[in-house]
């Protein structure tokens, strides 16, 4: 049977501005008499998503993984390299993307959907259903900048996890949130990634995680790929060092 992938990607380069620690003003007003440094998170890699396979993404902090999502979702462009999801639909779930802060949690479910590509009838067919796994009360409808980082994870999950995309992209959120709601998501994601049609991007610290959910492991290091392939070998790579550090 021949493999069918969902995402490819290939010599990905993807950089930002990296001004100086100096005033906001100082730095516009001098913008166009210096030339800015630029920063290069990700420095051209290549690698594929089988349809149906589970990504785990691994590194330190700063090592490229969250822009490397971002690039994927479509909020980075990168400087140069090619992204092709075959067509897919796809969602990021992570905690600072998404929401507009002075609507309500409830206006925001109906916003996200349609971002996602759902219509606004499909994202009112699922919306008690989405308010109910949130578990945020009466607080569904107040404005989302009333909202502590763990009600802001719940209800970016539960959007995510009820209105299935193709592809899942999701950033760390799987550790915020309280013990009892932890538990509850991290069975759901379980329920959603058992579905062999669906692919799956998971960044986290949390090596136990990636171990248990994950068909493949990479490891990013300095914007670059350090390794890839099976779980176990790779995350004993990753951790042996990092112990000792």
């Amino acid at each position: 049977m021949e493999e069918k992938h969902a995402i490819e990607v290939t010599d990905l380069v993807i950089s930002y501005q990296n001004l100086k620690k100096t005033s906001i003003k100082k730095n516009l007003l001098h913008f166009n008499r210096q030339k800015a440094d630029r920063f290069v998170a990700v420095k051209g890699i290549s690698f594929y998503v089988r349809e149906g396979e589970i990504l785990g993404i691994i590194g330190k902090n700063g090592c490229g993984k969250s822009t490397t999502l971002n690039a994927l979702a479509g909020i980075f462009s990168p400087d140069s390299g090619t992204i092709d999801l075959h067509g897919h639909s796809i969602s990021l779930l992570s905690i600072g993307v998404g929401f507009q802060r002075e609507m309500t949690g409830r206006e925001n479910i109906t916003l996200s959907g349609m971002l996602l590509g759902f219509s606004e009838e499909q994202v009112k067919e699922k919306e008690a259903e989405i308010i109910e796994f949130a578990e945020l009360g009466d607080f569904i409808d107040m404005p989302v900048r009333t909202y502590s980082s763990g009600m802001y994870s719940k209800l970016a999950f539960s959007i995510t996890a009820i209105l299935e995309t193709d592809i899942m992209l999701i950033d760390e959120v799987l550790s915020v949130g309280d013990q009892k709601f932890k538990k509850k998501s991290y069975e759901k994601m379980k329920s959603l990634i058992s579905n062999k049609d669906r692919t799956v991007i998971i960044v986290s610290h949390s090596l136990d995680t990636l171990e248990e959910l994950c068909d493949t492991v990479m490891w990013m290091h300095d914007g670059q790929i350090r390794r890839i392939g099976e779980p176990k070998p790779v995350l004993e790579d990753f951790w042996f060092p990092t112990f000792f550090e």
